[in-house]
């Protein structure tokens, strides 16, 4: 355990002043203001005064105590992983220059470990106990600068026609019905955080993918599966109630999620990580994630886990 008084020790404040900075990271101020304005220190400004995150500054010192490792090639300006609406918009709108590539948590895992991608959206849960984004069930366990920060609190449901004309209240008017009848059900491909989610919630009723009737192709993103609700091209599916509220879809609440975003320790200080998290604390952020709805802001911007 570190000492009491060294960089790496707990802190009592959230956030720290250029003083309490420099103290806690043994430079002289004048260092710290330095680092500022050449922009290499994570930093806010609130009513012109310069606050310091301490996980924030905990990130930073490892960072720049493993050093970079032998060989390492840049890795692409790429948000892989799950889709977020909220994100998505925010991607665009923060001028982060990040590029989307979002084909489900288990291909953003992929893309991570492969050094393919900067950081990864995921909402994976654990099987056993309810549990999000923890590294063993994402595949990461063994990756060991891997941090993971809050990004928001979702609401998952099912995304039905508008107006709901077959009355489905619940997954229990998913299963599939003696002869003809029987909902379509579209659903996200394998390996899809809402994927691995409707079989947890199917379980926990006492149902399994096979009492489904389900569409023929899986569907690759939130709106794929939104669109094909609202064609008719399937009576109902499991999704999040930002893509089903932009769709004009009915949506029946079922499971509160964690949707996080993933990626090494360096990763999180490359601009384009830096400049999205930083619109995240803007008011029109807030605005948008009320107008969307079905989302809870509560701790976004916070590590979850650093290894």
């Amino acid at each position: 355990m570190p000492r009491d008084d060294s960089p790496l020790a707990p802190h009592r404040h959230t956030y720290l002043t250029t003083a309490e900075a420099a103290d806690y990271l043994r430079l002289k101020e004048r260092k710290v203001y330095d680092l500022v304005r050449q922009g290499e220190i994570p930093c806010t400004k609130v009513t012109g005064k310069l606050l310091f995150p301490r996980q924030s500054l905990d990130l930073w010192l490892m960072s720049h105590l493993e050093g970079d490792r032998p060989g390492q090639r840049p890795v692409p300006r790429v948000l892989a992983g799950s889709q977020d609406p909220l994100l998505e918009w925010s991607v665009r709108e923060s001028g982060s220059e990040l590029a989307l590539l979002c084909h489900g948590s288990g291909d953003g895992v992929r893309r991570l470990l492969d050094g393919d991608a900067l950081l990864a959206g995921v909402h994976v849960i654990d099987d056993a106990d309810g549990g999000y984004n923890r590294p063993e069930s994402l595949g990461l366990g063994g990756m060991r600068d891997l941090v993971i920060i809050r990004w928001a609190r979702r609401c998952q449901g099912l995304m039905l026609p508008p107006g709901n004309p077959r009355g489905i209240r619940s997954l229990a008017g998913f299963k599939r019905a003696a002869g003809e009848g029987a909902p379509l059900v579209a659903r996200r491909q394998s390996g899809a955080g809402a994927d691995r989610l409707l079989r947890y919630l199917l379980a926990r009723d006492g149902l399994a993918l096979e009492d489904l009737r389900l569409a023929p192709h899986p569907m690759l993103s939130e709106d794929d599966l939104a669109l094909a609700v609202l064609k008719g091209q399937a009576d109902a599916g499991l999704g999040v109630e930002a893509a089903a509220r932009r769709h004009g879809l009915e949506f029946v609440p079922l499971h509160q999620e964690y949707f996080d975003l993933a990626m090494r320790r360096r990763s999180y200080f490359e601009r384009p990580v830096q400049h999205l998290l930083a619109f995240a604390r803007e008011a029109r952020f807030a605005e948008r994630a009320e107008l969307m709805q079905g989302y809870d802001l509560t701790g976004l911007g916070e590590v979850v886990h650093n290894a």
